[in-house]
C-alpha cells in the first residue's frame, strides 16, 4: 500500500522540509512537487524518495510494482 500523502507530508515536516521548499531547492516551480501526490512523476518521487532517505518505490509501491500479464517481451 502507497504511504499516505498526509504521512509524506508530515515525514518531510518532521525533516523541517516541505514540498514547496523542496521544489523551490529543485529548481521547480514551488507548487509542482506536490502534484506527485497525486498522480506519478519519477523525478518528483526521486526527489521526495531522497528527502526522506528512502526509495521511491518504497514509498509508491503500486507505482513500481510490475503490471500483472505484463512480462515485457513481445
Amino acid at each position: 500500500m502507497d504511504t499516505h500523502k498526509a504521512d509524506i507530508v508530515a515525514a518531510l515536516h518532521k525533516r523541517n522540509l516541505s514540498l514547496r521548499q523542496l521544489s523551490i531547492d529543485n529548481g521547480l516551480h514551488p507548487d509542482t512537487l506536490k502534484h506527485v501526490l497525486y498522480k506519478p512523476w519519477p523525478k518528483a518521487e526521486r526527489i521526495i524518495a531522497r528527502a526522506l532517505e528512502k526509495n521511491p518505490w518504497e514509498i509508491w509501491p503500486s507505482r513500481y510494482q510490475e503490471k500483472s500479464g505484463r512480462t515485457g517481451v513481445s
